[in-house]
């Protein structure tokens, strides 16, 4: 019997930033982040494609957002962030933003 490796309705999804080897930052999101970081480590078949091609280094930043949906918005606005902007969220450690929307504050 297999089993489902699908997330729970009312799970938790985490943003989460990478910093590679070459100094990139790496956002996805993930119900649990150290799993999700081990798999980018092993550079299986389940690791996202731009870490198998730029090694991760280290995970600098993890943080709850909510729902998947959520997640997403999350990630989505982060991700069209300007890199000094990221940057100083990752030496925060942390990261506001608009519970409906996604949108990020500074």
């Amino acid at each position: 019997m297999a089993l489902s490796r699908a997330p729970q309705a009312n799970a938790s999804w985490h943003l989460y930033v990478v910093r590679t080897v070459d100094g990139a930052l790496y956002t996805g999101i993930a119900t649990d982040v150290e799993r999700r970081f081990g798999e980018h480590l092993s550079r299986s078949s389940r690791a996202a494609r731009y870490l198998r091609a730029h090694r991760p280094s280290e995970l600098v930043l993890s943080q709850p957002v909510g729902d998947r949906s959520l997640a997403l918005k999350v990630e989505h606005h982060f991700k069209r962030l300007p890199r000094p902007v990221k940057q100083r969220a990752v030496e925060a450690g942390e990261l506001r933003f608009d519970p409906v929307t996604g949108e990020i504050r500074s």
